[in-house]
């Protein structure tokens, strides 16, 4: 019977009594689903995993989704390296607030990220409730944005005057990150997004991803976003994760926001990661908490 741990924060709870090296039977799946819906981020402690083992339980998890601008390790072609030297000099990887890939036609329903080198401290990760921050939104507010479109891109990182541009290749970043011109191309998303399985709303910006709002003058469009990115990182609606080797962290990128976040330098830190894909919803399951 899985056991659940709630983080007592906005989000997140970290799931006990199923070892993730093993097949997982349709009922155990349909658990972990339920918990990863209700609590948008869930960690796993203590799991030797393989990366056979991470790509079998993200494919019980949902489809593969893909990861256009980082490239695959050797022989997996779905899993990618969040990784960073003990001397790096590029700048953080992910540092600032985003869903991620939401400049996609389909954006990713979940990432899964398995802590393979954890350093000793520092590398937490941010998350922030995206239904909370719709919720909390002033009634004038929310009746301006019901239907506004957002403009998503992923310009600002992988264009090759980019983030991780021709620039940031220079630095010697060690992530097998490829930028390329088509980060240029935009996508229109709802602000107010309906999420596709629990059928509550959240708040569909960042300012990673998102570039204006359809049909809005470009000032005016920034004054709203900004207003937004400070609201949608507030305190009341974020849970950081503290990281152990060998824990499996599974987030719900359609109703939160994450960042990375530093001070481990002079030490490695190696993640493997899988982008999950959308799939119909499951029928709901019970948990003990």
């Amino acid at each position: 019977m899985i056991r659940i741990q709630p983080s007592g924060a906005a989000c997140g709870a970290s799931l006990y009594g199923v070892d993730l090296s093993q097949p997982l039977d349709a009922d155990t799946v349909a658990q972990i689903r339920v918990a990863w819906l209700a609590y948008s981020v869930v960690a796993f402690p203590d799991q030797a995993m393989s990366i056979e083992d991470l790509e079998r339980f993200t494919l019980a998890i949902g489809p593969r989704g893909e990861d256009p601008f980082i490239a695959p390790i050797p022989g997996h072609a779905h899993v990618v390296e969040i990784k960073r030297e003990p001397d790096e000099q590029a700048p953080l990887f992910a540092e600032g607030w985003h869903s991620d890939w939401s400049f996609l036609p389909t954006p990713p329903a979940g990432t899964a990220l398995y802590g393979s080198i954890i350093p000793p401290v520092g590398g937490d990760t941010l998350f922030a409730n995206q239904y909370a921050a719709w919720d909390a939104l002033p009634t004038a507010m929310k009746s301006h944005l019901q239907n506004a479109m957002g403009i998503h891109s992923a310009r600002r990182g992988y264009a090759p005057n980019g983030t991780y541009g021709e620039k940031d290749r220079a630095r010697g970043r060690s992530m097998a990150i490829r930028y390329s011109d088509t980060a240029m191309k935009t996508r229109l998303h709802p602000i107010a997004r309906v999420h596709p399985e629990t059928g509550r709303t959240a708040l569909f910006v960042s300012p990673g991803y998102t570039i204006g709002i359809e049909g809005m003058p470009d000032d005016e469009a920034t004054d709203v976003l900004n207003e937004l990115y400070a609201h949608q990182a507030r305190e009341a609606f974020v849970y950081r994760h503290v990281w152990q080797a060998g824990m499996l962290l599974l987030w719900d990128n359609r109703c939160l926001v994450h960042r990375a976040t530093g001070g481990y330098e002079g030490h490695r830190r190696l993640l493997h990661r899988i982008t999950i894909s959308e799939r119909a919803p499951v029928a709901s399951a019970q948990l003990t908490h």
